[in-house]
C-alpha cells in the first residue's frame, strides 16, 4: 500500500486508494506549465522519459499566463479539445 500525505489537515489522516494503473499509456498527453519556479525543468524531463517510455505519446506542452490565477477558460477548452490526459507542473 501507498502512503499519501494529504497537507490540508495531519490531524485527521484520509485513507485513500491509488486508482489502478495500467502498463500502456497510449493518447493524447499535455504538459501544463502552471508558470511556478522550475515547473518547466520538471516537465522537460518527464517529457523527455515519457518519450523514450512512451513513444506513442502525441505530448503537447501547454503553459498559463501566471501561476497567481486560475488557466483562462480559451487555454483550458484547448487543452480539453486536444489532450486526452493532463499533467500540471507545480514545481518551487
Amino acid at each position: 500500500m501507498t502512503t499519501i500525505l494529504d497537507p490540508t489537515d495531519e490531524r485527521r489522516p484520509i485513507e485513500r486508494q491509488l486508482a489502478s494503473r495500467t502498463s500502456e499509456l497510449k493518447g493524447r498527453l499535455a504538459l501544463l506549465d502552471i508558470r511556478k519556479p522550475r515547473g518547466n525543468v520538471l516537465l522537460d524531463r518527464l517529457e523527455h522519459l515519457l518519450s523514450e517510455k512512451y513513444p506513442k505519446v502525441e505530448v503537447t506542452r501547454y503553459a498559463k499566463p501566471t501561476f497567481t490565477k486560475p488557466a483562462p477558460d480559451q487555454l483550458r477548452k484547448e487543452i480539453k479539445s486536444q489532450a486526452d490526459l493532463v499533467v500540471e507542473a507545480l514545481a518551487d
